[in-house]
């Protein structure tokens, strides 16, 4: 059956994930073949000191990316797109969407971006004893009762931005259990939030009179393969402004956007793990057995299935190196040069690799916002050198995709040095590996270890999505999401490996030894710069 047949027959598996910067969808046939992709690019407001996006641009946004993915197949095959075999979507994790019980929004959605939640995650990590980040959505909950905000009394549903837009299309308040341990600790045994821990949170907040407890206002959890409703008429009408969409296909569990890469780069089983570098950073590390002890610098989630995974979590990944690369396209357009900007980053990033393997004395800072794992809570941009420093194009562009590695580095080191974690393999994904053989060496360099980068991996989350669609409607009786990843997904695929060099490992060491020492300059520049 041609690509075309497969469309208009419906045997097909969409998957839409909202990121930082990008809204993306992306339809595949059943075996994962990638047959059309739609963007919709967005940016992140700071208003009122809270990282957000409007309801508005949420709702614009998706239905942005749907169209543009509409269009693609219209384009591409001559066919309109009504009928999918199923549909799954997924977005960046933690935050925190509110809703009354008309299903209006009632406070502004905090974004994984704000570290406004101080007060809230250390006194909730001190209960549990089981860590809470600044971004978790308890954390957030907490922390608008803790302040006293009103609204936290008419709240009848709390979710991330995955579960919100799922509520949309489907009517049904559910999440899939890898976003679901990003709003609260995950008991994997039974599937579901922690039993004694959401006893402790409703026992604690008891003095505040709220009129519902946490079990009433969160997602029910689902792991990857449940049924989590179909596309209303209403659904179908929300994410397609043509009106072509059917109504009742298929959903399957919203997933946050760690869970989809580790879908995406087949790192759902214990033993491996998986790097996703863009905006934010983060490796996820699937576990044998749980840590020794507690670090405030490790998230402990699970996996679509629910296996429990250690996350290194880095707020700021690339977010400044685009930034310094957007300032040499003005310059080269200054100067009557016409470029692409792939063409500029695939040049700026391989003029890396001619620089020293420590950046010879450069040190770079791309902190937006604040840093959970270096203990920072507000974000300042900086670049610093020495006047013996080694100032060229290649060092400059080196320490800056060195410092998008450098937060989620100390978290790695932790589970890799301390807790002694035995890795298989290592796969690398999203925008910093989009230049070949850059990002994946530096990558290579900061784990000490073995770095795989699919031909898929551009995909990113959106196709890790579709994948976790497809499985919804394919799997065999009691297959594992693993061995239908291993064994139908990825079998055929190619992905190149890199092994660690000795002199850039050791290069990388030297530069983490400058930016820990650095710290104090960055927490310096934000007493300082206050305006």
């Amino acid at each position: 059956m041609n690509r075309q047949q497969l469309i208009t027959n419906g045997e097909t598996a969409l998957g839409i994930e909202l990121g930082s910067t990008r809204i993306k969808g992306v339809l595949v046939d059943l075996s994962g073949n990638v047959l059309a992709v739609g963007i919709h690019d967005w940016e992140n407001s700071f208003i009122n000191n809270i990282w957000t996006y409007s309801q508005e641009e949420i709702h614009k946004g998706i239905r942005s990316c749907y169209t543009s993915l509409r269009k693609a197949v219209e384009e591409a095959y001559g066919v309109t797109l009504k009928k999918i075999g199923s549909i799954g979507v997924s977005a960046m994790m933690h935050g925190y969407m509110a809703l009354d019980k008309e299903g209006n929004q009632i406070a502004p959605f905090q974004t994984w971006r704000n570290t406004n939640t101080q007060e809230a995650a250390d006194e909730l990590t001190e209960l549990f004893q089981f860590n809470i980040p600044l971004r978790w959505t308890v954390a957030h909950l907490y922390q608008r009762i803790l302040d006293g905000e009103t609204h936290v009394k008419n709240l009848d549903y709390v979710s991330t931005l995955s579960g919100y837009i799922h509520l949309k299309l489907t009517g049904k308040r559910v999440i899939g259990i890898g976003d679901a341990a990003g709003m609260f600790p995950i008991d994997s045994d039974i599937h579901s939030y922690d039993k004694d821990m959401s006893d402790k949170f409703n026992k604690l907040i008891e003095p505040y009179g709220e009129p519902w407890k946490l079990e009433d206002i969160f997602p029910e959890v689902l792991v990857a393969g449940d049924y989590a409703g179909t596309l209303t008429e209403e659904g179908a009408a929300f994410l397609d402004e043509s009106g072509n969409l059917s109504a009742g296909i298929v959903l399957c569990p919203p997933e946050g956007d760690a869970g989809t890469g580790m879908v995406a780069t087949n790192s759902v089983a214990p033993g491996t793990g998986n790097v996703s570098a863009g905006t934010s950073t983060f490796a996820m590390i699937v576990l044998e057995k749980q840590l020794s002890k507690l670090y405030r610098e490790i998230d402990m989630v699970t996996t679509p299935t629910g296996f429990p995974c250690a996350m290194s979590h880095a707020n700021n990944g690339t977010s400044d190196l685009n930034a310094w690369v957007n300032l040499f396209g003005e310059f080269a357009k200054l100067m009557g040069i016409e470029t692409s900007q792939g063409e500029l980053f695939e040049k700026l990033y391989t003029k890396s690799l001619e620089g020293d393997a420590d950046c010879n004395g450069l040190l770079a800072y791309g902190y937006y916002s604040g840093e959970n794992i270096t203990m920072i809570n507000e974000g300042r941009l900086a670049f610093l050198r020495t006047p013996e420093s080694k100032f060229n194009l290649a060092n400059f562009m080196r320490v800056h995709l060195y410092t998008s590695l450098g937060a989620v580095k100390m978290g790695l080191d932790i589970l890799m040095k301390d807790e002694k974690v035995q890795v298989k393999r290592i796969t690398g994904h999203g925008g910093f590996f989009k230049t070949k053989g850059v990002g994946q060496r530096y990558l290579a360099a900061a784990v000490n270890a073995p770095v795989t980068v699919m031909d898929t991996a551009s995909e990113g989350g959106a196709w890790g999505i579709a994948l976790l669609a497809a499985y919804l409607i394919e799997k065999e009786a009691d297959e594992k999401l693993e061995e239908y990843l291993e064994k139908r997904i990825f079998k055929e695929l190619a992905g190149e490996t890199t092994e660690a060099d000795e002199k850039d490992v050791e290069g990388f060491e030297k530069f983490m030894e400058h930016y820990k020492a650095g710290l104090s300059v960055e927490k310096c520049a934000i007493q300082v710069m206050d305006w």
